[in-house]
């Protein structure tokens, strides 16, 4: 295997804001894995909600830890060199990472915090939260699946629906992608623009005991008349009123209750959802693939908010000629 160049290609900002015209682009020199890290030449990235709200300084000041910030977290690639202490990896080995802290004491602690990621041709990842890219999965698919797939198990585990089968399925999107999504598996598809749609009624009459809550600016009141007698809304946007609601419910016990998600990224998680991709059972859909030189189209895109699936980074092809 080639030893990585001294220097590489990245996007980076350097200050908060700035949108898609904040992100430059560069020639870096590769950064050196730490102990406990891992030294990756990237084949894709993906671009998520949480990396362009860094940008303007949503979780200030833990991220970025300084500037000028190499933003993404979601990656796959190949192992090139490893820091000390790591052993259940080596060079070569196919792999998808998130460049991300697993834990609240871990976003406490400055010196755990990534302070670059995916948007380059080379990124330090914590070994801890790398593993294996089953062969039958693209570094696409790969690097699609840590943060929406890490999200989507935690919701059902914090909603007691640890579990893929038996599950009748509600889901709500906007009218071009009602296809899409009946054909990912739901049993009903609500149109959100619709009078129905926008009060979350079920075509059935169904009542939930559960709901996974991604949007934002959606009341308690909306939930409430649908929900089962004891049911969870489980809520990966939490704001102040959202957090107030939830320790009201907690102190009265109440038995219709909104949990707050904060994803906290777990080795073995990714482990499961990697063999669900391999053997069919999870699918990942792509919006849409950009080179590094086109990094800016992709920002601008994620930023819109209208994506049908994930928007990656392709490292190599037609950027590289």
């Amino acid at each position: 295997m080639a030893a990585p160049k001294k220097t590489m290609r990245a996007l980076q900002y350097d200050k908060y804001g700035g949108g898609a015209e904040g992100l430059k682009h560069v020639e870096v020199p590769v950064p050196s894995p730490k102990k406990g890290e891992v030294l990756l030449k990237l084949e894709a990235a993906s671009i998520n909600p949480i990396d362009w709200k860094i940008q303007k300084g949503m979780v200030r000041p833990f991220l970025p830890r300084k500037f000028p910030f190499i933003p993404v977290g979601d990656m796959s690639g190949e192992v090139v060199e490893l820091g000390s202490g790591v052993t259940n990896l080596k060079p070569g080995d196919k792999v998808i990472s998130i460049s991300f802290p697993s834990s609240p004491r871990a976003v406490m602690n400055l010196s755990s915090l990534p302070n670059g990621g995916g948007l380059a041709e080379y990124a330090v990842a914590p070994a801890s939260l790398t593993v294996a890219r089953p062969p039958e999965m693209s570094a696409a698919e790969g690097a699609s699946l840590p943060t929406a797939a890490s999200t989507a198990l935690q919701q059902l585990k914090a909603a007691g629906l640890a579990k893929l089968a038996g599950l009748h399925v509600t889901a709500t999107c906007g009218a071009r992608n009602l296809g899409l999504v009946r054909g990912l598996g739901a049993d009903e598809v609500l149109d959100y623009k619709t009078p129905e749609g926008a009060r979350l009624q079920s075509p059935s009459g169904r009542k939930y005991d559960a709901v996974m809550h991604c949007a934002t600016g959606t009341p308690w009141s909306v939930f409430a008349p649908v929900l089962a007698g004891e049911a969870t809304v489980v809520d990966v946007t939490p704001g102040i009123a959202a957090a107030a609601k939830s320790f009201l419910q907690k102190v009265t016990f109440a038995k219709q209750r909104l949990v707050p998600l904060i994803l906290m990224p777990r080795k073995e998680e990714m482990e499961w959802l990697a063999d669900m991709t391999r053997q069919g059972k999870l699918k990942t859909v792509v919006d849409s693939r950009y080179p590094l030189s086109r990094a800016q189209e992709a920002w601008a895109k994620s930023i819109g908010g209208h994506a049908t699936g994930k928007i990656v980074m392709e490292m190599g092809g037609e950027d590289e000629e």
